[in-house]
């Protein structure tokens, strides 16, 4: 039977502290069941993985191996299409250090991107001449597949932009995007960062070739965990970012030979009770259900919908809500996004997000320099919304303008 939102909550821990968590944007409270699993890889059988044949090691590599397969579930792949990463930014790192991109190549993007999913571009049109071109003109910051078929041309080789945003919340036409690509014969990488676990992904439907991850956020997994998800017929091509022990066939004095994707992505000793930790996170999130989530994220996010009905508050991102993902972005006119963040902790201890969200270029596009971000999880309470709604409209009435 699937956890109700009491069961769920009584499986956290961190919200004893009774703070209102809306920050899960940036990382989510970890169930117990998830601590559990890795306090038991420590107490029960904490060997290293795939470096021995003692029953410890067997284990752990065991353990290790099997959430591929439950990764591969949330987002409909093969389990070797899952190589593990210590988080979404990695994850794109080893996309953009491993597909061989060279001098006069051709990278899109966008201007609403988080600097994850900007900076390892930048870095490639810096050191190695890739040219980078960023499309997105939108207030509400959506995206329009026909900027990026007027942009692509001979020498295009990647696509790459998020599913989510996480400064403002808007949802991206990524399937039309990933259409266009394939049609165009240009590879396609998806930011996942704030849609995994938060509603039903599927990378058949998307058609991209690499979706990078986290596991700390919608999956409601451990910090340092994350994924990335390698088309089959891309993953052998893919050049590994980092090399070293525990990913090699034989070495010589001079040359290397190296063992096959996706066991080549993990060289050293990984976070092995983080990405225990992280399969036992996506049981758990299956067991509430991805659709139920994304449908309790909508109604609560519908919820806090509410404070564009305040004077001098100004809301960021689409107006409607089916364009619109688990989180709202705004400021409150007179003051300081830092100063009303801090007003609702102190006020009543509710946690938010403020600054520029890793995101500055979608800032200077919206004409700002930060907002406040609001996010919600399939964990939050209506009542909790509504008290937040009802300190947003105490600020402003009395601190703003």
């Amino acid at each position: 039977m699937a956890k109700s939102v009491d069961e769920v909550r009584a499986e956290i821990p961190f919200l004893r502290t009774k703070v209102i968590y809306l920050d899960n944007a940036a990382t989510t409270p970890t169930p117990q069941p998830v601590l559990d699993a890795m306090l038991e890889y420590f107490r029960e059988y904490g060997g290293n993985i795939g470096r021995g044949i003692h029953r410890s090691t067997r284990r752990a590599t065991e353990a290790f191996e099997a959430t591929r397969e439950k990764l591969a579930r949330v987002i409909n792949a093969k389990p070797e299409e899952i190589a593990y990463a210590k988080n979404t930014t990695e994850a794109i790192n080893i996309v953009a250090q491993g597909i061989g991109l060279k001098r006069g190549d051709k990278i899109i993007t966008t201007v609403f991107e988080h600097h994850s999913n900007l900076l390892p571009w930048q870095r490639l049109e810096r050191e190695h001449g890739v040219k980078l071109e960023l499309v997105g003109m939108s207030k509400e910051c959506l995206l329009d597949p026909s900027e990026f078929e007027a942009a692509i041309d001979k020498k295009t080789r990647l696509i790459a932009t998020h599913h989510v945003s996480n400064a403002v919340g808007s949802i991206q036409p990524a399937g039309e995007i990933g259409k266009l690509a394939r049609e165009h014969g240009v590879l396609y990488l998806i930011d996942a960062a704030q849609s995994v676990g938060h509603m039903p992904v599927d990378v058949q439907k998307l058609g991209c070739d690499f979706l990078a991850a986290p596991g700390h956020k919608g999956l409601l997994g451990p910090q340092g965990t994350g994924f990335l998800y390698a088309k089959e017929d891309r993953v052998a091509g893919l050049e590994p970012l980092l090399v070293g022990g525990g990913i090699v066939e034989e070495v010589e004095e001079h040359r290397y030979g190296l063992v096959k994707p996706p066991q080549v992505f993990d060289a050293g000793t990984p976070n092995i009770p983080g990405i225990i930790g992280l399969g036992r996170a996506c049981e758990y999130v299956m067991n509430i259900g991805i659709e139920r989530i994304a449908e309790r994220e909508r109604k609560l996010t519908e919820q806090m919908l509410k404070i564009s009905d305040i004077e001098r508050v100004e809301i960021y991102g689409p107006r409607h809500l089916e364009d619109r993902g688990g989180l709202i972005s705004f400021n409150i006119e007179g003051l300081g996004h830092h100063d009303v963040a801090s007003m609702l902790d102190e006020l009543a201890k509710i946690a938010v997000r403020s600054g520029h969200h890793c995101a500055q270029p979608t800032m200077r596009h919206l004409g700002v320099e930060g907002t406040v971000r609001a996010s919600v999880h399939y964990y939050n309470l209506e009542d909790e919304i509504e008290k937040f709604v009802s300190m947003v409209g105490q600020i402003a009435r009395e601190l703003g303008g």
